[in-house]
């Protein structure tokens, strides 16, 4: 059995947002009972997509005293990702910082393809309960995301 991520090519499980119109996005997702998230054409756009909220992550205010201004470190990127209300943020940003050798406060670049990568794929993985997709897929949908 697939994941509902796999299931609807939104590898982020990314709330789908009337306001966000997404490259390739087809609305919310189908075969829940409670839909939440958005749904995708492809893996290649739900990745894409998932890369653009990581980048618009970095011009909102991050946490004071963490990083530089915005939101520029695994710490700060991860908790607003995965909220503590849903989620262990803690182990999230752990496991998360281990996977890109930082420190949860150390300033990353998420403009840097092998940084926005590597997040994409350490997301992927909790998220889908493993990484389901090609290393080419990911490759794509980071390149759209920087485009």
């Amino acid at each position: 059995m697939t994941t509902r991520g796999v299931r609807n090519q939104k590898p982020g499980n990314i709330d789908c947002n009337p306001r966000n119109d997404w490259q390739g996005q087809l609305g919310l997702e189908v075969g829940v009972a409670k839909p939440r998230f958005a749904r995708f054409d492809t893996p290649e756009n739900g990745i894409r997509a998932l890369g653009k909220l990581l980048l618009v992550y970095r011009g909102k205010d991050g946490m004071p005293g963490v990083g530089g201004p915005g939101i520029d470190t695994v710490r700060e990127t991860i908790g607003r990702w995965a909220p503590g209300n849903e989620n262990d943020t803690e182990a999230y940003i752990g496991a998360v910082a281990k996977v890109l050798g930082v420190q949860p406060n150390q300033v990353i670049d998420v403009r840097l393809s092998a940084t926005l990568r590597g997040l994409v794929v350490v997301i992927i993985r909790p998220e889908n309960g493993g990484v389901p997709y090609q290393d080419a897929v990911i490759d794509e949908g980071v390149r759209r995301a920087l485009a």
